[in-house]
């Protein structure tokens, strides 16, 4: 593997390993035998063959730096073994098997070992999926979560090792003066050591530091270690099997802090007894004499066990000193939990076998009574505390240093990827060891122990979490090597971690995952690397996943006009200019599906496409403008093609455009609301130096398309059955000035055809449609009020033209009014309704309507040209419409105006009626407030439940 350069120059594999021209060492074969080196073909490798076949942590340059020199066995059995072992196994088994019975601690142990097992098979199937970097299960679960959700378990887990480690030097110290301080075992009265508060945090800081200096040298050191120390747990567990089998009847003394038995009580061990074993098959619950006489029940000694065996992320905290953590992670874990599941099994039925229950519950310690040399218990507790405790300040280093390198707490812990060596986060070590004094200052770590294990286990919970998610998404490229696991596996050992938090403890359960919620909040709104993180997260997939299913089950076969909303596609020429107008119609879509589209015109004979990079600075604008929105660019010969596009292809399945949305055509200078000083939308994102993204048509330059295409456009989308909103003046409109303003009070809507008059007009589709968008905006504007404008007039059914008043006129407005309020009334519309007298009494409002129906789709077949002067007229009749509006107009936040259909495109005159067209609409809605022209071709009121 990489190798390293030693302070004389000699390379070698770890900093404690000698050089190569000195025999080698004990400790040197011993460490090459587990996987320090594998030969000299190895140790030097080229830079070409690493960069074929290596694996460069976090990106470093160069990959002999990287450390990477474990084996499977000392890299994550060792570790893994250790850590399910600790204490429990020498401390703890007793206390079970004598307080629930040989058959419920099996039961126990297969329970907590088919949920350990699954949680294995999750972390065996994420880490042979890809390239493992250091962090362990935060890597692993950033990495398919998202870094808010693994840096939130990432910063748990980190804790939970710096505790973990505290509390498993506090036990190694606690053992210490059991058997050598005052009234030791091996010590008698006197002892060899002082007892007190204070020297216990001497000697617990002692222990510390020596864990420090094996850190400091580096990962090498720490597996030799481990294999030593494993080796030594091996032979006194073999010592411990070896006493049950051979060992007689003996005493067993009740130890001083049991309180709840007499003094003169007598214990005894039998040995191999086919009585005893019948007598501990059973439960037996009694009171726990180190905990003040609390009862024992099933919960109890199941919390106990399953928070001893929870250290199978001891390996996968190392993957960044693995040489191959795909291959080692799942082997030396899966090897470790079926060591340790056997050796448990059998030390619980050699202690059923020979050990009274009593006996197991009133002295913890009885293994050093029963071991032919008691001294194999007392060194067996000592060293396996030592090395969880060693396992879980490593552990913890590497978990900080992987925080630190992506940058998850920003600046914060920069000084960690400075303090790094070798490869060896010289930093992460110290800052983990510092915490760990300052912890073992509490003293007793009872208080906190509960909430240790819950940590643990949450982070368990979030790898099942992780795989079971990726599992679900059916994302191609999850392909591992390890294939024994299923979304039934995952989900089982997600829903069995659950369950264990809250069986070790309800509370200190509730409050990690509110804790782990609130930090995946925190995270997701101040970390600076939630927006530079390019490894993906598993949100997207999932959501992609959920989406596309419930978008087949969409059908649009099923729609009802009940349940419409209006579906926007917003066509935009330049965003800079229309800001304003793309906030307003995120405010009109109600929930419904928003769609900014946008034509680029050019050749689709180009060798690279424009569209490809204009969508990334679409989302971008989308971005800035906080709207929820998708953006759609195409790219076509005209824009009147590129609209046709758009509308057809935007969207997907049942969630298609209904409602099409355009600037007016006008002549006016479009604004740059990302250069106004004053504009809400300002900004300096779309600009590159002296180049400007999204170029904006400045006064006097010829606009992209001519008003017979806009026209067109304007007919294409009536053809296609899709609803109409042409907006003008809406750089006028200022959303924060009306929601204080006491000033602007009203919406209005005026459902009057103003080309072709008629007393049906307000209850047609396009008025119908009118009032809901305007029901849509007072939802957003609720200080505001409604007002539609009843323009009635005696032009039911024809276009003749009046030249004297009607006598009835007065009964038919009021015939008018009570209709449209009924009509009101039927669809739960609450406004004012605003009559306008003189629309009906002034002979000029009708005298033309012959002649202006001819710039309409309901134009007559006729032969007659227009005159100059009927033309005139007819701008005059805008004008004066215009008036009656705009008089109306001066508290008013937005207008809705009845749009009458364009003319027919395969009208002979086609150009020039365009022209008139447009021209009649530009004098309708001059100088006027916001306006929206609308033009509805589809029922979207209902009266029904």
């Amino acid at each position: 593997m990489n190798s390293q350069t030693s302070i004389n120059g000699d390379p070698e594999t770890a900093p404690i390993a000698a050089p190569r021209g000195r025999p080698s060492s004990m400790m040197r074969s011993f460490g090459t035998l587990f996987g320090s080196n594998n030969g000299e073909a190895e140790r030097r490798p080229s830079m070409q063959n690493a960069g074929e076949h290596g694996y460069v942590e976090f990106g470093m340059q160069d990959p002999d730096r990287s450390g990477r020199t474990l084996g499977t066995f000392a890299g994550v059995f060792s570790p893994v073994a250790l850590s399910m072992f600790s204490a429990l196994v020498f401390i703890r088994v007793g206390f079970i098997v004598g307080n629930a019975g040989l058959y419920v601690t099996l039961l126990q142990f297969v329970i907590a070992y088919v949920i350990l097992l699954f949680t294995v098979a999750s972390v065996c199937a994420i880490s042979t999926n890809g390239a493992i970097e250091g962090g362990g299960v935060y890597f692993m679960i950033s990495r398919t979560l998202g870094l808010e959700f693994g840096g939130s378990i990432g910063t748990l887990f980190f804790l939970a090792n710096v505790v973990g480690c505290a509390m498993a030097i506090s036990g190694c110290v606690e053992g210490i003066m059991n058997n050598f301080g005052p009234g030791g075992y091996f010590a008698g009265e006197e002892g060899f050591l002082p007892n007190g508060p204070w020297w216990s945090f001497l000697f617990c800081t002692v222990i510390n530091t020596s864990m420090l200096l094996v850190c400091l040298i580096g990962a090498s050191l720490f597996a030799k270690t481990s294999v030593l120390i494993l080796g030594i747990v091996t032979v006194c567990l073999f010592a411990t099997y070896i006493s049950f089998l051979v060992e007689g009847p003996k005493e067993v003394q009740v130890p001083d802090d049991n309180h709840l038995l007499p003094a003169n009580t007598t214990l005894w061990y039998t040995g191999l007894n086919a009585t005893t074993l019948a007598n501990n098959l059973g439960e037996s619950y009694s009171e726990d004499y180190t905990s003040k006489g609390k009862m024992v029940d099933f919960a109890t000694t199941f919390g106990v066990l399953f928070a001893g065996v929870t250290g199978i992320m001891a390996g996968a905290n190392m993957s960044g000193e693995l040489k191959s953590p795909s291959k080692s992670i799942p082997l030396g874990t899966l090897s470790a939990v079926a060591f340790t599941f056997v050796s448990y099994v059998i030390l619980s039925f050699l202690m059923a076998f020979t050990t009274p229950h009593q006996t197991m519950q009133s002295n913890y310690l009885f293994l050093l009574y029963v071991n032919f040399w008691p001294p194999f218990t007392a060194i067996g507790i000592l060293t396996a505390t030592f090395s969880t405790g060693l396992s879980n300040l490593i552990g913890s280093s590497r978990i900080l240093e992987a925080l630190s390198k992506d940058q998850v707490f920003g600046s914060l812990l920069n000084f960690i990827l400075k303090g790094t060596w070798k490869g060896n986060p010289i930093a992460a070590v110290v800052s983990s060891w510092v915490l760990v004094e300052c912890i073992l200052l509490i003293g007793s770590l009872n208080t906190i122990a509960q909430i240790n294990s819950v940590l643990f286990m949450l982070s368990y919970l979030a790898t099942n979490l992780a795989c079971l998610g990726i599992e679900l998404t059916g994302a191609p490229n999850f392909r591992p090597l390890f294939k024994y696991f299923t979304w039934h596996t995952c989900l089982f050992g997600l829903i069995g971690t659950l369950v264990m938090m809250f069986v070790i403890n309800p509370i200190y359960a509730s409050s990690s995952i509110i804790l782990c919620l609130l930090l995946v909040i925190a995270l997701h709104l101040f970390s600076p690397a939630t927006q530079s993180a390019q490894w993906g997260s598993i949100s997207q997939a999932l959501m992609f996943h959920q989406v596309r299913k419930y978008l087949l089950m969409l059908d649009p076969r099923k729609d009802h006009v009940k349940f419409w909303r209006p579906q926007m596609l917003l066509l935009v020429s330049s965003p800079r200019s229309c800001c304003p107008l793309v906030d307003f119609v995120n405010d009109m879509k109600k929930s419904g599906l928003y769609i900014i589209g946008h034509v680029r015109v050019g050749s689709h004979t180009d060798l690279d496409d424009a569209t490809v990079e204009d969508n990334k600075q679409w989302l971008s604008f989308v971005d800035h403008m906080r709207v929820k929105a998708f953006a759609e660019t195409t790219l076509a010969k005209s824009v009147r093609e590129g609209v046709q596009h758009l509308i057809r292809l935007s969207g997907i399945g049942a969630m298609k455009p209904n409602t099409i949305v355009l600037g007016f055509y006008d002549n006016e200078a479009p604004k740059d609301f990302f250069q106004t000083s004053t504009s809400p939308y300002k900004t300096d994102g779309f600009n590159t130096g002296d180049m400007q993204n999204f170029p904006i048509r400045h006064d006097g330059e010829e606009k992209h398309i001519d008003v017979t295409e806009y026209v067109e456009i304007i007919s294409d989308i009536l053809r296609m059955k899709k609803n109409l909103c042409l907006c003008r003046h809406f750089h006028r409109l200022d959303k924060h000035f009306i929601a204080k303003s006491k000033h602007v009070k009203y919406i209005d809507v005026w459902p009057i055809n103003v080309f072709d008059p008629k007393t049906e007009n307000p209850f047609d589709v396009v008025s119908l449609f009118m009032m809901q968008l305007a029901v849509i905006m007072l939802a957003k504007w609720k200080h505001l009020t409604l007002r539609v404008f009843l323009c009635e007039t005696t032009n039911s059914n024809t276009t003749a033209q009046f030249d004297t008043l009607d006598p009835n006129l007065p009964q038919m407005e009021i015939f008018a009014r009570m209709k449209l309020e009924q009509t009101l009334k039927s669809l739960r519309i609450n406004a004012q309704i605003m009559e306008i007298q003189e629309w009906a009494r002034d002979t000029e409002f009708t005298r033309h309507s012959r002649i202006l129906k001819q710039f309409t789709q309901s134009a007559e077949v006729s032969n007659e040209i227009v005159s100059e002067e009927n033309l005139n007229r007819s701008l005059l009749y805008m004008q004066r419409v215009n008036q009656i509006i705009r008089e109306r107009s001066d508290q008013t936040a937005l207008s809705f105006i009845y749009l009458a259909a364009p003319p027919k495109i395969d009208s002979a005159d086609f150009n020039e009626r365009s022209v008139r067209y447009m021209e009649l609409l530009t004098e309708l809605t001059a100088e006027l407030p916001p306006t929206i022209l609308v033009h509805g071709v589809s029922t979207v009121t209902s009266t029904t439940l």
